[in-house]
């Protein structure tokens, strides 16, 4: 039997996927050209411009989870638009970045988000946060490529490791060729590219509903999936309310976008704060429209699959569109559709394994080994660019072994709060009791870590919740074991975020 013949989709669409996935690695390339330092291949100069951070920060987050798993959220039984009490909390987390974090970042002039820290507390607490946010980040962004790589084995009928490495190979290539100047250009382009596909999906589901826009309207309202807000406090199956929402919403943003280095190293490429505030504050917004009309599109599937097709149980949330786009979109743009969920995919991970390179190489190897010319520092970026594609595949293919669950952006959210809640504790230690010893620093971090342990694995309570207990736990501990032990003064050529011009 052919290859062709063992295709869920036809060679047309193929061709189109793979054409895009070439083209956009190719391009990814043209466009980072001229990085000659470690600073070009991690900050881009520090000159791209506004709109092109704004559209990198969305993407980053956009991922294939995002494009996947928020429409089954709203498909699945008992689905509605609750999830979007999350993204209002994500816009006042971004508020609060944008005025008590942001500033740090520039008056500090660091190249990582932990380098705060060193300040602060000391290299070895520097060093710790690298830690989790490099195990974190690999696991999260792991799952990421899990499930692109699951939606492209739907189409090509390959084994699962070698999608895998289609993907993790073209992603790899610009982001190790281009450095950060190429993720953030393609970032723009695979915006524009999973905006436009998703576009298209919502129109073709509503041409399949015999009565149009008004019979999608009245299915989503008898089906009890217009339901945006949930006034609980702890729902036992563990389901987001508008105060986890607007809490741990709040809280996982200020930890992502003010302590996280995928998203802070974007602040940094620009020319100034202003800019970079301004890309910060719009993303709230897009990234609101972005979940309505994914969300929407859930509510399309769900009349599609009940009301024409099989019934809802017999296909699992994070499977549905996928199932869509290969059986029911029209040859041509179905390929240009697959199109816009692997953008989705290579434009998070790309982002993910040059912000992880940066993270090892400033916060580890400069503090251990000073003197290393630049030209070797640029060696070494590539190589750990290199090293985290090879680790965030071997997640990935490690989670489809396992058998993971059903809705991978709930696993993946999870694994972000944890790490990023964390870091959040300590940032905010840093700002309001910067006289903190690093010991002091290292435990609290410790004690946080073992804390939302037990809340996962040992209590019901919501993974949106996370980030909060995370930041609030880390907080605490630290500041009183600060009490407990004094910090010892540090060298005076590292002076505190207090003492700093």
């Amino acid at each position: 039997m052919s290859f062709f013949a063992t295709l869920a989709i036809t060679p047309i669409d193929l061709t189109i996927i793979a054409l895009y996935i070439l083209g956009t690695a190719i391009l990814g390339v043209y466009l980072g050209r001229g990085n000659h330092s470690s600073g070009d291949f991690f900050l881009g100069s520090k000159n791209l411009p506004t709109w092109a951070l704004l559209l990198s920060i969305v993407a980053t987050e956009t991922s294939t989870v995002t494009f996947l798993s928020i429409p089954g959220i709203a498909y699945r039984p008992g689905g509605s638009f609750a999830f979007l009490q999350l993204a209002l909390g994500y816009i006042i987390g971004r508020i609060l970045v944008l005025i008590f974090i942001l500033p740090i970042y520039f008056r500090e002039e660091t190249s990582t988000a932990y380098q705060v820290f060193q300040r602060t507390f000391g290299p070895s607490t520097q060093r710790m946060a690298s830690l989790f946010f490099l195990i974190a980040r690999t696991l999260g962004d792991g799952l990421r490529l899990y499930l692109a790589a699951l939606a492209l084995q739907q189409v090509t009928n390959m084994p699962f490791e070698a999608n895998v490495a289609i993907l993790a190979i073209a992603t790899a290539f610009y982001a190790l060729i281009g450095g950060v100047r190429s993720v953030v250009w393609n970032d723009c382009l695979q915006f524009a590219v999973y905006m436009a596909g998703a576009v298209v999906i919502m129109m073709l589901i509503v041409q399949q509903i015999p009565g149009g826009v008004s019979e999608y309207l009245q299915f989503a309202q008898e089906t009890g999936r217009w339901k945006m807000f949930d006034w609980r406090w702890f729902p036992q199956d563990g389901s987001i309310t508008i105060w986890s929402g607007l809490i741990g919403g709040a809280t996982l943003s200020l930890a992502t976008h003010g302590a996280d280095q995928l998203i802070v190293q974007r602040y940094l490429c620009a020319a100034n704060q202003r800019s970079a505030g301004w890309a910060l504050f719009w993303s709230g917004p897009i990234v609101f429209v972005q979940f309505t009309i994914f969300l929407a599109i859930g509510v399309g599937l769900a009349y599609i699959y009940q009301q024409i097709g099989p019934d809802l149980t017999t296909i699992a949330g994070d499977e549905a569109l996928p199932k869509f786009i290969v059986q029911q979109i029209p040859i041509g743009i179905t390929g240009i559709v697959l199109a816009a969920v692997f953008a989705a995919a290579m434009s998070t991970l790309s982002s993910s394994v040059n912000s992880s390179s940066s993270s090892l190489l400033d916060d580890w190897v400069t503090g251990l080994c000073p003197n290393f010319s630049d030209q070797r520092r640029l060696r070494l970026a590539r190589g750990f660019t290199l090293l985290f594609t090879l680790l965030q595949a071997i997640v990935a293919v490690v989670a489809y072994r396992g058998q993971f669950a059903d809705s991978v952006v709930e696993q993946a959210l999870a694994i972000a709060g944890f790490s990023a809640g964390l870091l959040l504790g300590l940032m905010l230690l840093a700002i309001m009791i910067p006289h903190v010893s690093s010991m002091a620093a290292n435990l609290g971090l410790l004690i946080g870590a073992s804390t939302i342990s037990v809340v996962a694995f040992q209590t019901n309570v919501s993974g949106y919740w996370y980030s909060f207990i995370c930041a609030t736990t880390t907080f605490l501990a630290t500041g009183i074991l600060g009490m407990l032990f004094r910090k010892t003064p540090l060298p005076a050529d590292i002076t505190s975020i207090e003492d700093s011009p």
